[in-house]
């Protein structure tokens, strides 16, 4: 069989496992508040975020294009296949280790960070598109400052509309409407997250010469969608401990406000085609209402352990993709 047809065959795998383990990682962050505040049981928020996933994964592909060409030219990279087989095992490796240790780090900046070591170990720093990674770049940077921003301001909002209703009763009001909430976070996390995978394996069918644009064919679409729900249907426990109560004490009103800050983010950076951290906008959401419901409320020591994963991960990934580019080579 030719090594080309095999060599694709593995990064259909590859990519598909790391939308599975995407979905139990990151998806995890979506459902983590309705949780904690017992709005659902787990077993039914993780089968509602699974099917909120794979819906939100089948409605949208901008981002998914972004993925394919705003790193670097599919159509014109050496050494293609090798090159995307080292990102997505770099990517898989530093998610199992984050997942491990139950840290919420970003599986977006896993893969992206990756596929630059990858391109760069290659075919040097010349192959990088630095103005659609630069893009990238800056809505990863801006997206959890802005979830921030946004969730303070709009908890803000709600404690001056409910502040003198009974707090009993309106927690009790609010733990029904998180349920709706947590539907649609998970559904703009499948609008977002699932098309990195998309974009890895359209990127691998160019580089094969398998196909001519950087249109997603359904099938990547679909089986991205399924592999990321099927993902969330195993749950990430580790992760919903992490975000769901280390960061504060959540209530449903917390938790709605968070929600609805994620869901917004996300699905705005979806509708401008730009690949955001779903862990870095959740995190950070529950942190703004965190901060805007009490200040002293937030683990601080926490929010600085996430912090300090997300901006190593880009450069971490990077160098492991470099590392396991090289080694490839050698074989393939």
């Amino acid at each position: 069989m030719d090594i080309l047809f095999v060599t694709i065959i593995l990064i259909v795998i590859f990519a598909l496992a790391f939308d599975f383990i995407n979905g139990f990682h990151d998806t995890a962050n979506a459902i983590a508040t309705s949780v904690s505040t017992k709005a659902l049981t787990p077993r039914r928020a993780v089968l509602l975020a699974a099917v909120m996933n794979l819906i939100g994964a089948l409605t949208f592909t901008g981002v998914a294009k972004t993925i394919t060409s705003g790193i670097t030219d599919p159509f014109d990279l050496e050494n293609g296949m090798v090159v995307i087989l080292a990102a997505l095992i770099s990517a898989i490796t530093w998610n199992l280790i984050t997942w491990y240790f139950g840290i919420p780090s970003s599986s977006s900046h896993a893969i992206i960070g990756s596929v630059v070591g990858a391109v760069i170990a290659s075919a040097g720093f010349s192959a990088i598109n630095f103005g659609g990674l630069s893009g990238i770049i800056i809505a990863l940077l801006v997206s959890p400052v802005l979830a921030f921003v946004v969730g303070f301001i709009f908890y803000g909002i709600i404690k001056v509309i409910f502040k003198n209703s009974n707090l009993a009763k309106t927690n009790k009001r609010f733990r029904i409407v998180q349920i709706f909430t947590a539907a649609l976070q998970s559904f703009s996390h499948g609008t977002n997250d699932a098309q990195k995978s998309m974009g890895i394996i359209t990127m691998a069918l160019i580089v094969g010469g398998m196909h001519e644009s950087t249109a997603i064919p359904f099938w990547v679409q679909l089986s991205c969608a399924l592999a990321m729900g099927l993902g969330t249907s195993v749950g990430g426990w580790r992760i919903i401990k992490t975000v769901g109560g280390k960061i504060m004490k959540i209530r449903p009103v917390n938790g709605v406000a968070a929600d609805l800050t994620g869901a917004a983010v996300i699905f705005g950076a979806t509708l401008i085609h730009l690949p955001v951290s779903t862990t870095h906008v959740i995190s950070s959401g529950i942190l703004g209402v965190g901060a805007s419901h009490r200040v002293k409320g937030v683990n601080w020591g926490v929010a600085q352990r996430m912090l300090i994963t997300w901006v190593i991960t880009l450069p971490i990934t990077a160098m492991l993709a470099g590392i396991v580019y090289l080694i490839l080579n050698l074989f393939l």
